[in-house]
């Protein structure tokens, strides 16, 4: 396990080089969470690498990356509905874990609207429910469309599902033309004990939780079924209005109420972070007996157009947050510890227990994150903070964080049997038997067996067809799974999956003939592979599963390059880390070394070169267009705020320049374009005029950007 520094400690140097380690942490476990629904991490170890990145981008906000996890939101939607594109973009929450944070929100709020800390300012505090978002349209006071969240911009249509749920309302009295009502779909603990008393009367699977049968339940391709599941519904925030529905956040949702929608009872106006506290407090002691699940309360700037003022990040409301309750925790037995090999070869320590209910869950597993959090100590033998000495047959705590994915809290090292011995980890990968080493300053221990290894190379090609990268219909990891061990059709590399069907024609046993398949199946698989011989540029650098290149920077790398060959030039000419080729990569806006690194790397191995070449044979690489900034007069310069502003805070002054494609910096440097100095200017004022970089005052820069 990495020993962090303090943000606090961290040097811009530091501060890159662990924003780039971040970046590749959350990427990954993006990607397996969301697009392999695989996660190794747990939603607690999530949202702590999510803050400490939020933390460091804080500190040094020039340096925030292009893939930042902070502009990331939700999940692709699936398949089998049809898409809804969100006339509003359905946000998520930042999270609070602490008083302080809930505190820090507050004054947050006040900084950016210039409020002092006397000035009046009202939340509403409401339970946050653990279960499916779901946006609802009525046009003329009729339900015409439900969708479900999916990314944020686009979901699934579920309507004829939503019409099942006694709690949504099919007709509206005067209601505005156009109303989104929105809110969670959930099921009460009594329903779905009933139901799964049912699924194992009938002997179908049960759910792990009353979210996942909610979920399940409302995405239902048959709606009959969703009619036989309980589901509930309650309303809490609106979409796109004709017309608004009151002036404050607690009226609009009485206002819902009175157009026939549940809306929650607990949900009360504060006037003061130590009410909302208050009532965090008061609605945790009454969680357990509400009858439904909630993971925490949500606070929100009552007035709304102190709402509209304040606006969004990228992914999330700066008027709203989320202040999630502290893990559930149980005890139980280490039965053993298995190793799962990852699609870059981790070797991931995973905890056998036995079965025990935790947050009304039965548990059987749980992460054990890497060897030395086993051991409790690094390879250097230095005990580790959190590290713990887990040994099989251990009594050990268990939680769940976030109520989802369980891990070890604790070890009670009184209840240890006697015999027991460390746990050894493997120097081996259990997939191949290559060796399995660990990279200096890397807490994670790797199989070097690459595409000889069945665990990458099957994970590495679920990765190419994931529905970021290829989206191929029709092929998704089960078919990657079979075609992998065809000894007839093979597909061991990306390349094999075009030549699909000039194989098949070759076969004397055709595709269409074999077991599951059939004439329009295999037809219809041509067709779409055919159909994804056009990616886009940025999909394809995706695709390939290089280590630390998520979506974000690889759709940065295709924009920066524009055409795959000027790329495929440029990379090789960077091969020797030195040169304009290898300066020109680490200009690009986001790119730390690590991540250059290891994409020049990958692209300087022959072995994985070829392979990339020859997919490239297969393709139309489609060139990556820049955004139109034409009539921003600071689109692509850098800018740097310093001294006081006096017409706006500097983060409405930040917020703008950034709509207008300007970079935000927190340092003048020979990059910096234009300085804008208020009173109180400093040495930065200074720097710039001996560097000879523009300088205006507030006045000067408004009439600049009114240009816009």
């Amino acid at each position: 396990m990495r020993k962090l520094i303090p943000v606090s400690d961290l040097t811009e140097d530091a501060a890159q080089a662990e924003l780039a380690h971040l970046a590749a942490q959350l990427s990954r476990a993006n990607t397996l969470y969301h697009g392999e629904d695989a996660p190794e991490i747990s939603d607690a170890e999530y949202d702590a690498l999510k803050r400490r990145n939020a933390e460091i981008e804080d500190r040094f906000p020039h340096l925030k990356r292009t893939d930042s996890a902070t502009d990331q939101v939700g999940a692709r939607p699936g398949e089998g509905f049809s898409k809804v594109t969100h006339a509003v973009r359905m946000m998520s929450l930042g999270n609070a874990f602490d008083d302080e944070d809930v505190q820090d929100f507050d004054r947050s709020i006040r900084k950016y609207l210039g409020l002092d800390a006397t000035d009046p300012l009202a939340f509403t505090a409401e339970p946050k429910i653990d279960g499916l978002s779901l946006s609802l349209r009525y046009d003329q006071g009729k339900l015409v469309q439900a969708a479900t969240r999916g990314d944020g911009e686009v979901g699934e249509n579920v309507t004829a599902n939503a019409l099942t749920i006694s709690d949504i309302p099919h007709v509206i009295e005067d209601a505005p033309s156009v109303l989104e009502v929105r809110g969670e779909v959930y099921m009460s603990h009594e329903d779905f004990e009933a139901l799964n008393a049912r699924q194992a009367e009938t002997g179908d699977k049960l759910f792990a939780n009353p979210r996942n049968a909610a979920a399940g339940s409302l995405r239902q391709l048959d709606a009959t079924i969703t009619r036989a599941r309980p589901l509930r519904f309650f309303a809490y925030a609106w979409g796109e209005l004709s017309a608004p529905l009151a002036n404050t956040q607690l009226h609009a949702i009485e206002q819902l109420g009175a157009f026939g929608f549940a809306t929650n009872p607990l949900t009360q106006l504060c006037d003061t972070t130590d009410r909302m506290l208050a009532h965090y407090r008061e609605i945790e002691a009454q969680r357990s007996t509400l009858g439904y699940d909630i993971d925490g309360v949500v606070y929100k700037v009552d007035d709304l157009a102190l709402q509209a003022r304040l606006g969004f990040r990228s992914t999330t409301p700066r008027w709203a947050i989320a202040h999630k309750f502290p893990a559930e925790l149980a005890w139980t037995r280490l039965e053993g510890i298995d190793i799962q090999v990852g699609r870059t070869g981790a070797l991931s320590p995973v905890a056998r227990l036995h079965p025990v209910t935790v947050g009304g869950v039965v548990v059987s597993n749980a992460t054990l994150h890497n060897e030395d959090y086993i051991a409790g100590r690094d390879a250097k033998g230095e005990t580790i903070r959190d590290g713990k000495d887990i040994r099989v047959g251990d009594w050990v705590q268990v939680y769940r964080a976030g109520d989802v994915i369980p891990k070890l809290a604790d070890v009670d090292l009184s209840k240890r049997p006697d015999g027991t011995t460390p746990f050894a980890f493997p120097k081996t990968c259990p997939e191949c038997q290559s060796d399995a080493v660990r990279e200096e300053g890397d807490a994670v221990r790797r199989c070097t067996g690459g595409l000889i290894c069945p665990a990458q190379a099957v994970e590495k090609l679920k990765h190419f067809v994931s529905r970021k990268a290829f989206d191929i219909e029709g092929l998704g990891a089960k078919q990657i799974e079979m075609f992998y061990e065809d000894p007839d059709l093979p597909v061991r590399s990306p390349v094999d999956i075009f030549t699909l069907q000039t194989r098949d024609a070759a076969n004397l046993t055709k595709l269409a003939n074999r077991k599951g398949w059939g004439a329009q199946s295999a037809s219809n698989l041509w067709l779409a592979i055919d159909e994804k011989r056009k990616i886009p540029f940025g999909r394809l650098l995706f695709a390939l599963g290089i280590r630390h290149m998520g979506e974000a920077a690889s759709n940065l790398i295709a924009t920066h390059y524009g055409i795959w060959e000027e790329f495929e030039r440029a990379i090789t000419a960077a091969a020797g880390f030195e040169g304009p080729e290898w300066e020109d990569l680490l200009d690009v806006d986001g790119m730390g070394e690590v991540m250059a690194r290891a994409l020049v790397s990958a692209f300087a191995q022959s072995a994985e070169r070829a392979s990339i070449d020859a997919l490239v044979t297969q393709l139309d690489v489609q060139e990556a267009k820049r955004p139109d900034t034409a009539g921003s007069p600071v689109a692509g310069k850098t800018v740097v705020f310093t001294g006081t502003l006096e017409k706006m805070t500097r983060a409405e002054a930040k917020a703008r320049a950034e709509a207008l494609g300007a970079k935000v910096s927190g340092s003048v440097s020979k990059k910096t374009d234009i300085l804008v100095a208020g009173p109180g200017a400093g040495s930065k004022a200074k720097k710039a005029a001996e560097l000879g970089i523009e300088t205006l005052d507030e006045d000067g820069w408004l009439q600049l950007i009114t240009t816009a």
